[in-house]
């Protein structure tokens, strides 16, 4: 009697966890034969077929589809590509008039929060001649992998996405393997924008980069100006108050922050004081390395950890 009642029991379980799985929604992924996900605006976009006609509106986007081996399939892009495959195609401005887009029939228009944001106007007139617009952008590091395997799922390169991201953690983990090396791990402050002297918050993009590299964030402690923002207000003298502690002075320089050079760092008012400015350890990074969510985040990576562990890098 015991035995048939564990029995019964066994099976109702079952069959509920088996209802549960049924029913749970898929982020990405083919649903019904058709194509499926959920871009973070939580828009639901589906495709009888892969993507073939591709706009892409934001230069991270480009070159992840370029990663993903699909030179052919885009055939329109943003006026600020850095990816020297896409200089030659044809550019698509979303300030523009929308025509242009129109005239091109994509099958997907791919764009970032901010363009539907600032220019909601431009987004709902493709969306009402029934172009598909999908929004994407991974806040945090964490949610690279979910968004690359968005963008295969768009284009059927979900094959091609497994062995880039797999590459792309294989070397992640290579210089963990070098910085577990280092003795003392360095602390380092990151300078995101001048102005009032920002910083990035840990679990943003380019603090995750700063600490898969081995370094410690000396503002930890900073809390982002908008809700899950990745920037952080910091300013001069919550920095000074640290200044012996700072063994490395890391600073962006890209559309973000501009014209940043070690030299001008050097010369603020209150820097000498810094113990990286005072011991040489100031340096400028590419801020397409470190926070823009592209493949070439593994670059950044490994140049920061070069940067703060030379020492275990060295012969290489």
């Amino acid at each position: 009697m015991k035995a048939k009642l564990l029995s019964a029991v066994a099976i109702v379980l079952l069959a509920v966890a088996l209802a549960g799985c049924g029913s749970a929604k898929p982020a990405a992924g083919s649903v019904d034969g058709n194509i499926k996900i959920t871009d973070d605006f939580n828009q639901t976009i589906v495709l009888k077929t892969p993507a073939k006609r591709i706009i892409s509106l934001y230069s991270a986007h480009t070159e992840n589809l370029l990663a993903l081996g699909l030179d052919a399939e885009i055939i329109g892009v943003s006026p600020a590509e850095s990816a020297q495959a896409a200089k030659d195609k044809p550019v698509f401005d979303y300030r523009a008039d929308p025509e242009k887009v129109l005239a091109a029939q994509p099958d997907v228009v791919i764009i970032r929060p901010f363009i539907k944001q600032s220019h909601p106007d431009f987004v709902k007139t493709l969306e009402q001649a029934n172009i598909k617009v999908v929004c994407l952008y991974p806040e945090r590091f964490e949610e690279f992998d979910s968004y690359i395997k968005k963008l295969a799922v768009l284009t059927g390169r979900e094959q091609q996405a497994g062995e880039q991201l797999a590459a792309f953690h294989a070397r992640l983990n290579a210089v963990a393997e070098h910085t577990a090396k280092a003795q003392v791990k360095k602390r380092v402050y990151f300078e995101a924008t001048t102005t009032e002297y920002r910083t990035i918050t840990p679990d943003s993009m380019p603090g995750r980069v700063l600490q898969l590299a081995g370094g410690v964030n000396m503002a930890a402690d900073a809390q982002p100006l908008k809700t899950s923002g990745s920037i952080a207000a910091y300013g001069s003298e919550r920095l000074l108050m640290k200044a012996e502690e700072i063994d490395v002075f890391l600073a962006q320089r890209g559309p973000m922050n501009p014209g940043v050079t070690p030299e001008a760092i050097k010369q603020r008012p209150g820097f000498d004081k810094i113990k990286a400015v005072r011991e040489g350890q100031v340096y400028i990074v590419d801020e397409k390395l470190v926070s823009t969510p592209s493949f070439r985040l593994a670059d950044g990576v490994e140049q920061l950890a070069r940067l703060l562990y030379p020492e275990v890098f060295s012969g290489q």
